[in-house]
Parts: structure tokens; sequence; C-alpha cells
């Protein structure tokens, strides 16, 4: 199993510049297409507010406005990708409506590549991070500083279904590391589960990873993070526990921590 193809999320600024490099890395490690898909701000988002059949001159400057952005958004993609000098990179330019255009990129992709601060809720891509990977339960990566394809990896284990929908769409990824690290808590888990089975179905697949029993009852995330700095990894790999959309966070309590924190890079599967 490997994967071939990885899209990552463009805003069209130069903040663009560090996800794309981390991007471009992980595709390099798999020769795979590198989807750089530039999601504007979608003109549709401004029909509510126009009125049926009414287009005032400010409606129109607006939409205008939003046009050259685009635009604009467009060729500064264009020339970030160009300079990462990945051969085979390809710049998909958005149209309304963006989110069926990004949802339809995102299912014909095996990973999504979102950087730190649109996994906080910061920036133009927050709201397109919690779509692909709640709604849409798209494998993603978090690329932060540090992010290794080759470096230390950090399988967090309670034996339900979202763990195991990470560490079974992460085995590429986890393949290529230099190091495999299983961890679980069993006191802080109503399940119960074994970590040495896991690192028997680990190395059946190539993967030889050790195990790290952590000790205890409560705050699962401080629990791994720490297990993360212990062992020095650049990558953790998680379930993604999440709410309905009615509720005031979209992301459970474990997974907000994850993504609110200064730890590792992070693959998340929900």
């Amino acid at each position: 199993m490997s994967w071939a193809r990885i899209m990552v999320p463009l805003a069209g600024t130069a903040t663009d510049k560090g996800v794309l490099s981390s991007a471009a890395a992980l595709a390099a490690a798999f020769q795979a297409e590198l989807a750089c898909v530039h999601t504007p701000a979608d003109m549709a988002d401004l029909m509510p507010w126009m009125g049926e059949g009414f287009m005032g001159g400010v409606q129109v400057t607006a939409l205008e406005s939003l046009k050259e952005a685009a635009q604009e958004g467009s060729r500064s993609c264009g020339k970030l990708v160009a300079e990462t000098g990945y051969s085979r990179s390809r710049l998909i330019s958005l149209e309304s409506p963006v989110w069926a255009g990004l949802a339809m990129e995102g299912r014909l992709s095996d990973v999504v590549v979102f950087d730190d601060a649109a996994a906080r809720g910061k920036g133009p891509l927050a709201e397109s991070f919690q779509q692909l990977v709640a709604d849409e339960q798209r494998p993603t990566l978090v690329a932060r500083e540090g992010f290794k394809v080759d470096g230390v990896a950090l399988v967090a284990w309670d034996g339900g279904k979202e763990a195991s929908r990470a560490m079974r769409t992460s085995l590429p990824l986890l393949q290529k590391a230099r190091s495999v690290v299983v961890a679980g808590a069993a006191g802080a888990s109503s399940r119960a589960f074994d970590l040495d089975r896991l690192a028997e179905f680990l190395a059946a697949r190539g993967v030889q990873a050790q195990v790290k029993a952590l000790e205890g009852s409560s705050d699962a995330a401080g629990l791994l993070l720490g297990a993360a700095r212990e062992v020095g990894a650049s990558l953790l790999v998680a379930g993604a526990f999440g709410h309905p959309r009615l509720q005031e966070y979209i992301f459970g309590g474990t997974t907000r921590s994850l993504l609110n924190s200064d730890g590792p890079s992070l693959f998340l599967s929900h």
C-alpha cells in the first residue's frame, strides 16, 4: 500500500510556503502527485445578504474585489508551487462553489495536508480543515515545524475505531519512519486494549514498533504529548473524535487539546 496523491489546500498568501514545503516533502517520499488546491473565498457566500434579484453598487464592488483577490491568490500559489521545484506538482484553482470543489479534490486524494494555524481554527482555511476532517473524514496531516517523513512516530492507541482508522491509514508513513512507538493509557480509557497486539499487527506489515504503556487516569492528550516529547517524536498518529456541528465545538476534548498544543505534527483520521 502506498499513497499516489497528496493534497494541500492553499489560501493564496505568503503563509502557504511552509505547508507547501511539508506537503512536497511528503509527496516526494512516495513519488506521488502533489495537488496544490487554491481555495479562495467563495462569492456564493455573499448571496444571502445581497437580496433576491438585486445587485447594488456595494454588492457589485464586493464581488469584483473577491474576483480580483482570487486571481491574485491563484498567481501567488502558482509562484510558490514553482518555487518548490517538485516536478509532480499540479495547481488547481477552485471556483464557486468552492467547498464542493474542495470536497471532491479531498475525496480523490490519499492524504490532505494543513498547517498549524488552520488546525487551531485560525486563518482563511480553518473552516476547510474542520470540514475535511470532521465532515469528509479525510486522513489529514497537520504539518508543524520539524515534520520529518523519516522521523520518530508515536501511535496513540486505545483499541477504538477512530484510533484503528488513523493507524491503518497512516501505515505508508509508518513504514517510512525511522522508529515507531505505540502508546496508550489503560487508566484513561473505558476500553480494554493490548498494546502488544497492535505491535504484532504492525510487525506483520513491516513496521517494528516499541510499546510504551502510559501511567495516568485522566488528560489523555497530556499523557500522549508527554510521551511524544520523551521519545522525540516528530509525528503523532491519533484518531480524531468529533461532535455534531450543532454543539459548540466540532472536535472532542482530547482532539482539541492535541490541535491546540505545541506538540509534534499530527496525523488524524475521524
